[in-house]
C-alpha cells in the first residue's frame, strides 16, 4: 500500500517536537541586531561544501580525464551540503526548519517551521544569498552543457540542482508559511498591479491633450 503524503506546519502539530512553538515569521520581521557573525563555523559551512562542488566541477578536468571519480567526488560534496543546510545552517542562522515524518499509520508528513530568535543580519543576508545564488549558478551551467552537449557532465549539474533546489524549495515554504498564504500573496501582488495599472490608464486618458484640429488646405 502506497503512502499517503499531507503537508503540515508547526502550529499544526500536537505530537511533533518544533523548534520552540513560536509564530511563523514574516519577511522583514527578524530580529537583526548589528555586529560579527553569531555562528562563524556555521556559516563557514553553509557555503563550504556548495562552493568546493561548483569549483571541483569547473577545475577537475585540469587534474583529471576520468569522469567517475569527479562525479562521486561531487555527489559527494553535493549530499554533505544538503544535509548540513537543511539540518543545521537553516535552523541556526535564519530560525528555519523542514523536514518529514512518517506517523503510526504509515502516512507521510511534511514539517515546514520557523521561530522567532535573535539572528543576525550579515547571516540572513548569507545564508538567503547563497540559498538562491548557487542553483540559479547551476542552471546556467545546465544550459552550457546542453549547448555544447556535455551530456555525461550535465548529469551531475542536475544532480546539483535537485538537492539545491530542494532546500530553496523548503526554505521557501518555511518563511512564507502556509500554502493559502502564498496563494493569497500572489492574488494580493496581482490585484495590486491590476489595480495601478487602471488607475494609470484613467489618469492617462484625462490628462492626455486633446488633437489639435490641422487647418484643411484648398486649391
Amino acid at each position: 500500500m502506497a503512502n499517503n503524503s499531507s503537508i503540515m506546519y508547526g502550529e499544526d502539530l500536537d505530537q511533533v517536537p518544533l523548534l520552540d512553538n513560536e509564530e511563523p515569521l514574516d519577511f522583514g520581521e527578524e530580529d537583526l541586531p548589528k555586529g560579527r557573525l553569531k555562528h562563524p563555523v556555521v556559516t563557514t559551512f553553509h557555503l563550504l561544501f556548495r562552493t568546493a562542488a561548483l569549483v571541483v566541477y569547473e577545475f577537475c578536468g585540469i587534474f583529471s580525464s576520468s569522469f567517475i571519480g569527479p562525479f562521486i567526488f561531487i555527489v559527494v560534496l553535493l549530499s554533505l551540503d544538503f544535509w548540513t543546510v537543511k539540518n543545521i545552517t537553516g535552523r541556526l542562522m535564519v530560525g528555519l526548519r523542514w523536514w518529514n515524518y512518517i506517523d503510526d499509520e504509515g502516512q507521510s508528513h511534511w514539517v515546514f517551521e520557523a521561530k522567532k530568535g535573535r539572528v543576525t543580519k550579515m547571516e540572513v543576508r548569507i545564508f538567503w544569498v547563497a540559498l538562491v545564488a548557487f542553483p540559479v549558478l547551476w542552471s546556467i551551467i545546465l544550459l552550457i552543457a546542453v549547448v555544447f552537449s556535455r551530456f555525461q557532465w550535465a548529469i551531475i549539474v542536475v544532480i546539483a540542482l535537485t538537492l539545491t533546489g530542494s532546500n530553496l524549495y523548503g526554505y521557501v515554504r518555511c518563511k512564507l508559511g502556509k500554502s493559502d498564504s502564498i496563494s493569497q500573496s500572489f492574488k494580493n501582488m496581482a490585484a495590486g498591479l491590476v489595480q495601478r495599472q487602471m488607475v494609470s490608464n484613467v489618469t492617462s486618458m484625462f490628462t492626455r491633450a486633446p488633437p489639435t484640429a490641422t487647418p484643411s488646405s484648398t486649391v
